[in-house]
């Protein structure tokens, strides 16, 4: 070999900009490796399954009179309520079960689901006579607060349905 070989030649223009552009993109890349791998969590599930959790904090933008009412009555009603979606969630069991069953047996689903439609139609009613107890005894201000409610937190009656 020879320094002839060694020595730079002139790069074209168009070599140099591919070059960048590689570059740029493999940065590209990189960056959003390492954010990907840095990014948080996901927030953590605001929805609970138990009606006291959803009620609790439902009762968070009540008026403090207001609130504690809510929350008395449907103390007041703990036993029944807890009754009842206790049935219901079995109920909803009792669905899985019959989907899991081997031979599939369409009669048992089916009657499953009746089982779970009344389970439900109970824990509803439990539920609703609670809030209607409390909505009784509430102020015009608390009832009000309580029809705009969202579960998204939004509390101007337009929010998501």
């Amino acid at each position: 070999m020879t320094a002839t070989h060694f020595t730079p030649t002139s790069a074209r223009p168009a070599t140099r900009w591919l070059l960048l552009g590689s570059l740029a993109l493999n940065l590209f890349f990189i960056g959003i490796a390492i954010a990907m791998a840095v990014r948080h969590p996901p927030p953590p599930r605001t929805w609970d399954r138990d009606i006291f959790v959803r009620t609790e904090r439902l009762a968070e933008g009540l008026p403090k009179a207001d609130r504690d009412i809510l929350l008395h009555e449907m103390q007041a009603n703990r036993p029944a309520i807890e009754k009842t979606q206790s049935a219901y969630r079995a109920a909803q069991e009792s669905i899985r079960d019959s989907l899991r069953k081997e031979p599939f047996d369409i009669n048992a689903m089916r009657d499953a689901m009746n089982a779970t439609r009344a389970a439900r139609q109970a824990f509803d009613v439990a539920i609703q006579s609670a809030f209607a107890g409390a909505a009784e005894k509430m102020s015009q201000n608390g009832r009000t607060a309580l029809a705009d409610w969202r579960h998204n937190g939004d509390r101007s009656g337009r929010g998501k349905r």
